[in-house]
């Protein structure tokens, strides 16, 4: 029996009338399998003087059977009643045993096996096992569902003396663009595969569930911790790295998994489950597709976020945004202009990089404010640039889809003095993925406006060729991944020049962000890359800067500017 009680409240007990039918040879035993309760007519088969030591072993010692002791640990794991054959040791009469699970421990009620009674037991019983498999099982992957693991963890807690359960919490990796992409018929079928491949991966004492969308969790019973769910957690992401194939097409989902060990990380359900979501987390930020155990720094880690969380609902009001401006260069001429760049100076922290804060802004819906004071304060700053200097701003997928965007952009645009098309809106595939037909009427109520619309990052997330098709893009951003590589990696160099063809051939732009190196601007320059942008050509700096850099430019080639 696994450590701690896993009964699951509001099991039928003889009491509660559920095996009301059958109460003429029934007994009830605790944790322990001690006999607790029995009628007298089970008192009178197997003349129980005391209730006192009598086990489940000692009544029915058939039990003890490997085949027989496997369906007995089956109902304490899973509360759902088994049936077992007996007969007594002496040649008597065959038995029909079912075996369920009760408030205290578990119940047997006994029938004999003449053919019409037996018949009768098992329909019955059949019947009420599909109505409780039903009610704690979920339809699409057969797995037990978020009721039956609340159940079974609130059971098997708090873990005793010497006892260690481990709870994995599983999410799947890159799963939404399948729905996204494919359709959530092809959603489904690599949620029953990945469900298989759960349930293929488990050993004695090990529990899978389906939570909700593409979350699972595992329950597993094991002295050996954290050590025995770390082996379990890898053999887990080792099985998703195999594509899951769907109406003829390879998708690739991996998974990432936290785990957190009773009693160590939590004895009770929500102290539990808050640990392994954090260990989570931390796996996934981490990259994906690997496991991370809970440890008490990451909850000085999860504090120290929602300290950022709190003090970024006021950074605004109190002035601790600001910007800098990274140079857009022409490979063989001249600086054609700059990207405003979000910053924040926490008053204690120092400067919070934006891959940390933007995230955050997203989630609490601070991104749309944010957003207008940034497009306003950079396009102010503009006005005191040549006036052919285009200005790049990019867009938040939060704040792309947040109502009002393109009346917003039109208003400040009025309100400011600056030209449209000196304006670039950078948004990111990843926002396509979203609401398709608002997303292209979005872009092109902006494209009447005359700003200028530039797809960031491509090539990085699920690109879709239709839109490019669809809407007519001024600019296509290379993501430097692309470009760090790519002095002495030809799939980087063939991959890069097919892009730069692919938009000019649809009469689009090109920018390659991420530039580094000389060599990499001169191979950019030769293939006709409109546009490069990196470190190499100048850093992000300040708008008061931006005058000495200009003039600096002026005097030197292009493909020489160094940092600043």
């Amino acid at each position: 029996m696994p450590d701690g009680d896993t009964t699951l409240p509001g099991s039928p007990s003889v009491d509660s009338g559920f095996f009301a039918d059958f109460d003429e040879v029934v007994s009830l035993y605790d944790e322990n399998f001690q006999l607790i309760e029995c009628t007298p007519r089970h008192r009178e088969a197997y003349v129980v003087e005391s209730l006192i030591e009598t086990s489940l072993w000692h009544i029915y010692p058939e039990l003890l059977a490997p085949g027989a002791k496997s369906a007995v640990e089956f109902v304490v794991a899973t509360g759902l009643p088994r049936t077992v054959e007996i007969a007594h040791a002496s040649a008597g009469p065959r038995r029909t045993l079912l075996i369920f699970r009760s408030r205290s421990g578990v119940g047997v009620v006994e029938a004999e096996s003449s053919a019409m009674y037996r018949e009768t037991f098992r329909q019955s019983e059949s019947d009420r096992a599909l109505l409780l498999h039903q009610a704690t099982h979920d339809v699409l992957t057969g797995l037990p569902n978020r009721r039956q693991f609340s159940d079974q963890l609130r059971g098997a807690l708090p873990v005793p003396n010497g006892a260690q359960v481990a709870l994995m919490q599983i999410d799947l990796d890159d799963f939404k663009p399948i729905n996204d992409t494919l359709g959530h018929g092809a959603g489904d079928a690599v949620l029953k595969m990945a469900a298989d491949r759960i349930r293929s991966i488990l050993r004695d004492r090990e529990f899978a569930y389906r939570l909700a969308g593409d979350e699972f969790a595992v329950i597993q019973w094991r002295s050996d911790q954290p050590s025995e769910a770390e082996r379990l957690a890898d053999a887990l992401i080792n099985a998703f790295k195999e594509p899951f194939m769907v109406e003829g097409i390879n998708v690739f989902v991996g998974a990432s998994v936290g785990i957190a060990v009773a009693p160590e990380d939590g004895n009770e359900v929500e102290q539990l489950m808050k640990a392994a979501d954090i260990a989570l987390y931390a796996a996934k930020k981490d990259g994906r597709g690997r496991s991370s155990t809970f440890t008490r720094s990451m909850l000085v880690v999860l504090e120290q976020r929602e300290m950022l969380r709190r003090s970024l609902r006021t950074a605004l009001q109190e002035g601790q945004f600001f910007l800098e401006y990274q140079p857009l260069v022409k490979p063989s001429s001249s600086v054609a202009g700059f990207e405003a760049l979000l910053r924040w100076r926490h008053p204690l922290v120092g400067t919070i990089p934006p891959n940390v804060f933007i995230p955050m802004a997203e989630a609490d819906g601070l991104m749309s404010d944010i957003g207008r004071w940034l497009l306003e304060r950079a396009c102010r700053t503009a006005m005191d640039w040549p006036s052919h200097f285009t200005l790049a701003v990019n867009l938040s997928p939060a704040e792309f889809l947040h109502e009002g965007l393109t009346d917003r952009v039109a208003q400040t645009l009025d309100l400011v003095g600056m030209r449209a098309d000196r304006l670039e809106l950078e948004i990111t595939e990843s926002v396509l993925l979203e609401r398709t037909i608002n997303n292209l009427d979005t872009l092109n109520t902006l494209n009447v406006l005359g700003v200028q619309i530039s797809l960031d990052d491509f090539g990085t997330y699920y690109s879709s060729l239709s839109y490019l098709k669809n809407f007519p893009f001024d600019t296509i951003k290379i993501d430097q991944y692309f470009i760090k590589d790519l002095e002495r990696n030809e799939k980087g160099q063939t991959i890069v020049r097919s892009i730069i063809a692919l938009a000019h051939g649809l009469g689009m732009n090109v920018t390659a962000e991420g530039v580094e190196t000389a060599g990499q601007a001169a191979w950019l320059q030769k293939e006709g890359c409109d546009r490069l942008q990196g470190y190499f050509l100048g850093a992000p700096m300040a708008a008061d800067a931006i005058g000495d850099f200009l003039r600096k430019a002026s005097a030197t080639p292009a493909t020489g500017l160094q940092r600043t």
